[in-house]
């Protein structure tokens, strides 16, 4: 008989690598459709890389801005990324992406570390909260981030959902991004 205890980090660690994986690809798709996020990743240099990753060896993702102000995923990188924003813990990680604990409620627990420029980490929280806002449940989203967009409509939430979604589906059915 397999004990809760064994199974329970098993899950936590297959739901943060999957939502690891959606998110990057989310924000990636973002960057390209949202003009709020857009215009936030254009205040990275070209060139600029990012890394979100559980410690120590735990799930991650790496972008990379391109010359045309996108995000990008990339494999691997040479040298360390500009900025690396690192759980503490796989369950910290899990917390966050099971909507139980905001973005800003995990720096502020201390989940969570920012390497590099801290302009720059707070520019990406607000295109992770973004994109949260749009392609989450009114419900979930309001919980997931640490403040609502007041001016977020319907129609805007719906377009934006839809257009991330959709290219998020597309760069699993290529199986790239």
């Amino acid at each position: 008989m397999i004990s809760t205890k064994s199974v329970k980090p098993a899950l936590e660690q297959a739901y943060v690598k999957l939502m690891m994986d959606v998110i990057g690809r989310g924000l990636v798709m973002a960057s390209q459709v949202d003009d709020e996020i857009k215009h936030e990743v254009s205040k990275f240099p070209v060139g600029f890389t990012l890394s979100m990753k559980v410690f120590p060896n735990g799930s991650a993702f790496i972008a990379k801005v391109n010359a045309k102000h996108n995000l990008e995923l990339v494999q691997s990188l040479q040298d360390k990324p500009d900025l690396t924003v690192t759980f503490k813990h796989l369950h910290h990680a899990f917390l966050v992406f099971s909507f139980q604990e905001s973005t800003a409620q995990a720096f502020a627990n201390d989940r969570m570390i920012a390497d590099g420029d801290l302009s720059y980490a707070i520019r990406l929280v607000r295109c992770l909260n973004k994109m949260e806002a749009l392609i989450l449940p009114k419900l979930v989203a309001e919980m997931a981030v640490k403040e609502y967009p007041q001016g977020l409509t319907l129609k805007e939430k719906l377009t934006g959902a839809a257009n991330i979604y959709l290219k998020v589906a597309q760069s699993y059915l290529k199986g790239s991004v």
